[in-house]
């Protein structure tokens, strides 16, 4: 029978361990592998290390208010300990009544978001109806969590739609969450040390921004990771108000002209070189008519 036949299989299997030392039946029936290891100390020692993560900067916030939701964030990016742009733009585009914010790697927060916004046009498209948070929560979280947090995208989804008023705390491993108020980033601590402290319920939409850019300029302070100006996005029912740049600090008061406007004859001549083209005619030989070309 079949149970007869797996039970003399596996008899006969541990029987075969047995007569092995518990070394050799690692190595020839499995088990963990060191072998990388001697291979890795030896490239440690001619000065080739391993590939580090390099620490990404931001500070995003978000919170609802009577009437909407507020999202903000700071401009920088980083590279490590590099600052590789002062003005960047961290709010992403999902719908006409949803956006979002992304900390984490810039290239996957851009292609995530860029992806979902193009589902959610579709959606639009053959359903006639206006999109919803929700979808664009579930839709985010099942690709994030596939990957198991690979993706480096930590969103703060904001949006309303006809069940009203919505804020989304979305990490990278697909775990998510429905929020009154939400801060991501390496300025997070900091950031959210003033949205605990301050906020309240049926706040006004002035008092929602105020709170929004007060902690910004918390992260920005006390993170090296984050600085320069605060972009703030304000969704309503019926209309989404998006500010570039409403606080700037710092601010060039000699900015460069651009583009450069450089006079003609500013370059300078070193040495002029003159050559003298002859014209020449060349005759072939006659087959149906005269062919003759003209070389310079």
């Amino acid at each position: 029978t079949a149970q007869s036949t797996w039970g003399i299989i596996i008899a006969n299997i541990l029987n075969f361990v047995k007569k092995m030392s518990y070394l050799e039946a690692l190595n020839k029936e499995g088990g963990f592998d060191f072998g990388f290891y001697l291979r890795n100390k030896h490239l440690t020692e001619k000065g080739i290390l391993p590939p580090r993560l390099q620490k990404t900067g931001t500070t995003i916030v978000g919170c609802l208010y009577n009437g909407g939701v507020v999202l903000a964030a700071d401009t920088r990016a980083t590279a490590g300990t590099t600052v590789v742009e002062k003005n960047c733009q961290k709010y992403h585009y999902l719908a006409p009544n949803i956006y979002c914010l992304g900390a984490g790697t810039a290239a996957d927060c851009e292609m995530v978001t860029v992806q979902m916004a193009a589902e959610l046009e579709l959606m639009r498209l053959n359903t006639g109806k206006q999109s919803r948070v929700t979808t664009a929560v579930s839709k985010l979280s099942d690709k994030l969590f596939k990957h198991m947090g690979h993706i480096g995208a930590a969103l703060i989804i904001g949006g309303h739609d006809v069940k009203g008023s919505h804020l989304v705390y979305l990490a990278p491993n697909g775990y998510h969450s429905f929020a009154c108020f939400a801060t991501m980033g390496s300025g997070s601590l900091a950031a959210g040390a003033i949205l605990e402290s301050k906020f309240k319920d049926d706040m006004t939409e002035q008092e929602a921004i105020d709170l929004c850019i007060e902690a910004i300029e918390a992260g920005i302070t006390h993170d090296l990771g984050s600085g320069s100006n605060v972009d703030v996005c304000i969704l309503r029912k019926d209309s989404t108000d998006l500010r570039r740049n409403f606080r700037q600090y710092n601010v060039r008061q000699y900015p460069k002209k651009t583009p450069y406007k450089i006079p003609i004859g500013n370059t300078p001549i070193l040495q002029e070189i003159q050559k003298k083209f002859e014209k020449v005619t060349i005759e072939e030989e006659k087959t149906d008519n005269n062919n003759k070309m003209e070389v310079l």
